[in-house]
């Protein structure tokens, strides 16, 4: 499968809310986010902006002990955790119903379910390089995913350097 990848970087919570203003301009019904990075690297802050720009109203938090968080916004949006589950337990809670569904799946600790998530994708990497730093990689694995990522590119260019 085909692989698209934008990388940039974050001087600040603008610059990830800015990113997540792009991706939700471009969501559709179905989407796929898986989130990733060490604790305290922007995944909540990211799907925090996500919401608010998908048309989210009200608090979004990580939903760290209840796994699944649903809001209503211009989609739906279900706000997954999976930190703290395993595969078998991620697979018994029906996720591909939420994969498949109207809404945005959106993933944080999506690496300990890589098997469960769809083959199409969105995959969001952070990385903190400073104390309000962070290298930021989008890959769009598939199509209409690698169409996402082309836009940032073409929006942004290279912002690594």
């Amino acid at each position: 499968m085909t692989e698209t990848v934008f990388t940039c970087r974050s001087y600040s919570l603008q610059d990830t809310d800015a990113l997540a203003a792009a991706i939700a301009a471009e969501s559709f019904p179905g989407m796929v986010i898986g989130l990733d990075g060490d604790l305290g690297a922007g995944k909540t802050a990211f799907s925090q902006g996500y919401a608010r720009h998908l048309g989210v109203e009200g608090i979004v938090n990580s939903p760290t002990f209840t796994i699944i968080k649903e809001y209503q916004g211009r989609l739906p949006l279900y706000h997954m955790d999976v930190y703290r589950i395993s595969v078998q337990e991620a697979d018994e809670l029906g996720l591909e119903e939420y994969f498949y569904g109207q809404g945005v799946s959106l993933v944080e600790w999506s690496s300990v379910i890589t098997d469960l998530l769809p083959p199409r994708h969105l995959h969001i990497g952070l990385k903190t390089t400073g104390p309000e730093e962070r290298e930021i990689t989008v890959t769009g694995i598939g199509e209409p995913y690698g169409e996402v990522c082309r836009g940032l590119i073409q929006k942004w260019g290279k912002r690594d350097e």
